[in-house]
């Protein structure tokens, strides 16, 4: 069985990743590390802690990551628009009770508990890990610049971000997490490190409604009631912003399906940078010095079958809500 990391800023499409890889059989989750995105760091953490513990995985660790991007000198403070997406405590103010545990490590401008730990898995578990980032790359950057070796060797890189032939999110050219830390975002895409970029090419195609999650509060269970209390908030986020896709993205639950299973996504061999100055800065672009070299290091998912995953989200979702 596969081992699975999940490098999380932990936001409500990020709580239901979290809850897809616990119902998933395919894979062992291991360990999570934390970074700054949605939330700040250490409210990312305290987040995953609180929902693997509603989620009865409270075994699972949860390392404390970047607080910061690559060339910030201040941790990262979100701006006010990321609470009128995700709420102010990053899960669409849902109640959920406080865990007992609390998460590994500190953290700091160059280095940081997650690091470590994603370099120690790296090593031990090799080609069997499989990692997935839904936030901003600083983690998996500052690993690679410590010891690429060890993260050449881990089996599977997935992560959610970049916009290839759609507009941006938070921008006409960049999506939310390359546009958090752009030098991580681009030193990780020109590292040679082989991975598949899910990002809106595709998210915006998988879309869940408030009929999609009436069965979770029918439920009756802890975890069916905050999930849809979360999911509430942020579909509201999107029929304010975002109306014309008629529900909510589900960008991160799909990083991590395809990183289970490949075959939801068609995609297109490149190697990629991302804009660093002005006003296209945040943009995922193929690399123009790069255009003729036969080794693609990213997978660009461009199209995806979005019945089929939508269905399993839908089926795993009530697995482990109950």
């Amino acid at each position: 069985m596969k081992k699975l990391i999940l490098d999380l800023d932990m936001g409500v499409d990020d709580a239901m990743a979290l809850a897809y890889a616990i119902a998933s059989p395919e894979v062992e989750l291991v360990g999570i590390t934390t970074c700054f995105g949605n939330v700040r760091v250490e409210q990312s953490a305290h987040n995953c802690l609180a929902v693997l513990d509603l989620l009865g995985r409270p075994e699972v660790p949860v390392y404390l990551g970047a607080d910061r991007p690559l060339q910030a000198t201040e941790p990262y403070t979100p701006p006010a628009s990321t609470a009128l997406i995700h709420g102010k405590n990053g899960i669409g103010g849902a109640s959920v009770p406080a865990s007992p545990y609390e998460p590994v490590g500190a953290t700091s401008a160059d280095g940081n508990a997650a690091v470590d730990y994603l370099i120690d898995a790296a090593r031990t578990y090799g080609p069997d890990l499989v990692y997935v980032a839904t936030g901003p790359l600083s983690n998996l950057a500052l690993a690679l610049e410590r010891d690429a070796a060890a993260m050449m060797s881990i089996g599977r890189v997935v992560v959610m971000g970049g916009a290839l032939t759609v507009p941006g999110n938070v921008s006409a050219g960049a999506e939310a997490n390359m546009a958090s830390d752009p030098e991580a975002a681009d030193a990780v895409l020109r590292s040679g490190r082989k991975l598949t970029m899910v990002g809106l090419d595709v998210t915006h195609r998988v879309v869940l409604t408030c009929r999609d999650i009436a069965g979770w509060t029918g439920s009756g269970t802890m975890a069916g009631c905050a999930f849809a209390s979360m999911v509430e908030h942020y579909i509201g986020s999107y029929e304010m912003n975002a109306p014309y896709l008629g529900g909510c993205a589900l960008h991160d639950p799909l990083a991590v399906a395809v990183a289970i299973d490949p075959t939801l996504v068609g995609a297109l061999g490149c190697n990629l940078r991302v804009d660093l100055l002005g006003e296209y800065r945040g943009r995922t672009i193929c690399d123009e010095l790069r255009l003729s070299d036969p080794d693609k290091s990213a997978l660009v998912a461009l199209t995806v079958d979005a019945p089929r995953f939508l269905s399993e989200f839908k089926t795993r979702m009530a697995r482990v809500l109950g």
